[in-house]
């Protein structure tokens, strides 16, 4: 399911970003210098820390670019209570986005009910009110069939993304794990690739490839290099 290459001009393809500001040391300086650089591309949105999720939406409050944050990140492996209280909160303070992290562990050990019902959960509060969830699987610490197997069951969780990783796991996405992450699941469950896009040329191949969402830090390289 490829998209028409000639649809993929700069706003196209810069409209499908959500803008990256999750290292640990980034400062609430450099969220609000990165809140800048979203409205001027005019991107998706931006993925900030939840703890500034208020400040971005702040930041935001004139622009069309919503705020994401991320539940469970980097490793998944929070309490699937603590995923729901951190997700209501992100949500109470602007959120209108979360990409969420499996619990990877579980998902090894072959848990799976643990995992679909994690998903589930944060899934309902946040359909609830209208926000969106993304599922990162992350790609790099996963065979084909757990790749399979963890798409399945946020499809099967009612989640709106499936997400090929963190970023923070050595590996980001991968043309490969797309095409995997697309047989896997239905028509309506959209993907996102994110980790290690960083010029145009990469983000149009993860587009074309049927993905709806591209997660990076490089927005604005990216669209310099096709300006």
């Amino acid at each position: 399911m490829r998209k028409d290459e000639s649809i993929l001009d700069k706003n196209t393809v810069i409209s499908m970003i959500d803008h990256a500001v999750l290292k640990p040391e980034a400062t609430d300086n450099d969220v609000l210098r990165e809140c800048e650089i979203a409205a001027r591309y005019g991107v998706a949105s931006v993925c900030v820390k939840p703890c500034h999720v208020a400040l971005a939406r702040e930041a935001l409050k004139d622009s069309k670019v919503k705020v994401s944050t991320v539940i469970g990140f980097p490793h998944g492996s929070t309490t699937t209570a603590c995923k729901v209280f951190e997700a209501v909160e992100a949500m109470e303070n602007g959120a209108e986005e979360l990409d969420m992290v499996i619990n990877i562990g579980k998902l090894l050990t072959g848990d799976y009910d643990y995992v679909r019902e994690d998903i589930k959960r944060v899934v309902s509060v946040a359909h609830e009110r209208g926000v969106i969830v993304k599922v990162i699987i992350e790609t790099a610490l996963l065979d084909l069939n757990h790749k399979v197997q963890a798409c399945k069951l946020a499809e099967e969780a009612g989640a709106d993304f499936v997400k090929t990783s963190t970023g923070f796991a050595g590996k980001g996405a991968t043309l490969e794990d797309i095409c995997i992450m697309r047989g896997a699941v239905g028509p309506n469950m959209k993907l996102k690739a994110s980790g290690g896009i960083k010029t145009f040329e990469q983000a149009a191949e993860f587009v074309n490839a049927g993905c709806e969402r591209l997660g990076t830090s490089s927005t604005a390289a990216i669209a310099e290099e096709i300006g």
